[in-house]
């Protein structure tokens, strides 16, 4: 039986978003192997931007809360 994985950070995906980049910065990667890290690299970008626009969207509701004078709850 596997445990169910937690969601990754933020901060988790930026780290391994920069390892990519750093990886395939410095060139001398084989081109099937390089392909592989740009493809892992667009979908870990992509996952970094929908955990900003969630926290966006929780800012702006939490925000909208506030300016009609609601209790903020927990």
């Amino acid at each position: 039986m596997t445990k169910p994985t937690e969601p990754a950070t933020y901060e988790a995906l930026y780290a391994r978003l920069q390892a990519i980049v750093a990886r395939l910065d410095a060139g001398e990667l084989p081109l099937d192997e390089a392909l592989a890290l740009y493809e892992e690299g667009v979908a870990t970008a992509a996952a970094c931007q929908r955990l900003l626009d969630d926290a966006d969207l929780r800012i702006q509701e939490l925000q909208a809360g506030g300016a009609r004078g609601e209790a903020w709850e927990d």
